[in-house]
């Protein structure tokens, strides 16, 4: 028989578990950022370059952005989310993150951040003179913009405090390659070692990392170079590349640069106090799915799946072309650009490092 005091102590209990699991659920929840705010090119670009009229590449049409919720093209280069959306849906911040050039963004978009980066962007100004990009050194000038949005919004302090603890996403640097040191002759003739361009972009990287620091950035996440020789584009550069194996120099030129980008960031840390700067590892995870793609349900890496997947990207990818069969089962969406399954790899791998990264 049920006595009064067994009936309040199950009810006690009963209170206490159901707490337990509710805070449970909030903890998992529960953003590990206040905000995410991101810099660079097209891989992390979500849709700035649909707004400036000078910018050559875009991705504000069909095949782009067919696997999104509302299967319509939003700028962002790949078939769905792309690693921008990822991440700050795996850290619980928002589903998908609005570039800051997007007309009528709410109070709610701005305090939990927005994307500043442009397609065709580069850390060397000529990189982005070529593409009519928004260079990666004008960002911080839109960065200036949204803060003093943000701080209209929540006031100075508040505004501040979101800035300082935000997840910062620095990634560019392919384009200073693909699109300017390897096709510009003159260049080249700068520059006759790759190494010594090299040297001239990561200075570049290191004091715009530097200038973030200064408008109050202090968690800041900076991308390395993917292997740049395995992307169907610079694989068809090579006409006689019938058999289209990827080049393994232009792979080395990417090792070599995040070698050194893996040397100068603790660097950067040390000389900016109370700032923690972790590298973005994209080189390995490509190359695991490269060299095992069944492995990640991959049937083809060296094509994308727009038209023929060989040249087609941004303009070239449009109604007019073909489209595979199964995007999932393609490392590449068009022949520069992942797909979106490629990106939710390499957006799990981080997300593992940023958690790790948290808690050191």
């Amino acid at each position: 028989m049920w006595t009064s005091k067994t009936i309040s102590f199950t009810l006690f209990i009963t209170t206490i578990l159901l707490a337990s699991c509710n805070a449970s659920a909030k903890a998992k929840t529960q953003p590990l950022f206040p905000a995410i705010l991101i810099f660079g090119d097209s891989t992390v670009d979500t849709g700035n370059n649909n707004y400036p009229s000078q910018t050559i590449f875009r991705a504000k049409h069909v095949p782009y952005g067919i696997d999104l919720p509302n299967h319509s093209p939003n700028g962002r280069f790949s078939n769905g989310k792309i690693f921008s959306d990822i991440i700050a849906t795996k850290l619980n911040i928002k589903q998908f993150v609005p570039p800051f050039l997007q007309p009528n963004l709410t109070d709610q978009e701005i305090v939990t951040g927005v994307c500043f980066a442009s397609a065709g962007a580069g850390y060397d100004d000529q990189t982005s003179l070529t593409t009519q990009a928004i260079r990666v050194s004008e960002q911080p000038n839109m960065f200036k913009s949204y803060i003093a949005r943000l701080k209209s919004i929540v006031g100075d302090k508040k505004a501040m405090k979101i800035i300082n603890n935000a997840l910062v996403v620095v990634s560019a640097g392919p384009n200073d390659f693909i699109l300017n040191y390897y096709e510009v002759p003159s260049w080249r003739r700068m520059y006759p070692s790759i190494s010594d361009y090299q040297d001239f972009v990561l200075n570049r990287l290191n004091n715009f990392v530097k200038e973030l620091y200064s408008l109050g950035c202090r968690k800041i996440l900076v991308g390395g170079l993917p292997p740049m020789g395995c992307l169907p584009i610079q694989m068809t550069a090579q006409f006689r590349n019938v058999l289209r194996f990827c080049l393994e120099q232009e792979n080395r030129d990417s090792v070599l640069y995040n070698q050194k980008l893996q040397k100068l960031l603790p660097q950067t840390q040390a000389s900016l106090t109370g700032s923690k700067i972790l590298y973005s590892d994209v080189y390995d995870p490509m190359m695991e799915m490269l060299q095992n793609p069944s492995k990640y349900g991959f049937k083809e890496t060296t094509r994308g799946c727009c038209g023929t997947g060989f040249l087609e990207t941004s303009f070239m990818c449009n109604a007019y072309s073909s489209m595979c069969q199964n995007r999932s089962e393609f490392l590449f969406f068009d022949s520069i650009h992942p797909s979106e399954a490629t990106y939710n790899y390499i957006g799990n791998v981080l997300d593992t490092k940023i958690r790790g990264w948290l808690k050191a």
